[in-house]
């Protein structure tokens, strides 16, 4: 979400995906695959922020980035986040990037690309396919390594202890 002026500064991409990695390594604590997402303010500032609890929760909808636009929907009192970032380790899904464009967010700044479930360019593209006079820009690859190893990490060990996928 850069704003477009010449000379103007790079906005810190790689400092925000560091909160969201953050929450993504306390999902690994509950044994759940390693997503974190944070909703950011127009100053920047975390108003919301949720780590993948799919498996610990069993509950399906219980996606990083649907638990952090709630925080930040509760934080400020209202549905709404205009103006607002979402920063992600992974790719949205169908399901959190509908989110996304229901709350009103300005923007998505995402780690690692997601070939099979991605809906901001990789299996789907709702951001760019979306008929709504809603925009939203989207940034993908910010710290990908990073981001892409913590999950292949994971399911490498989940496989190695036969625990098998999701």
């Amino acid at each position: 979400m850069t704003a477009g002026f010449p000379g103007a500064p790079e906005p810190p991409y790689d400092a925000w995906m560091g909160l969201a990695l953050l929450r993504a390594r306390e999902a690994l604590l509950t044994d759940d695959v390693p997503v974190g997402a944070v909703v950011l303010d127009p100053h920047g500032e975390v108003i919301g922020s949720g780590l993948n609890l799919r498996v610990g929760d069993k509950d399906p909808l219980a996606h990083a980035e649907m638990l952090a636009i709630r925080a930040a929907a509760t934080h400020l009192g209202h549905y709404r986040l205009d103006d607002c970032l979402l920063v992600v380790t992974l790719e949205p899904c169908l399901m959190c990037t509908g989110a996304v464009m229901q709350s009103r967010l300005s923007g998505i700044v995402f780690g690692a690309y997601d070939a099979k479930a991605g809906a901001c360019g990789s299996a789907w593209d709702v951001i760019r396919d979306n008929p709504s006079p809603h925009r939203v820009t989207c940034v993908g690859g910010v710290r990908e390594q990073e981001c892409a190893g913590l999950l292949t990490d994971f399911f490498r060990s989940r496989r190695r202890r036969g625990a098998g996928g999701r």
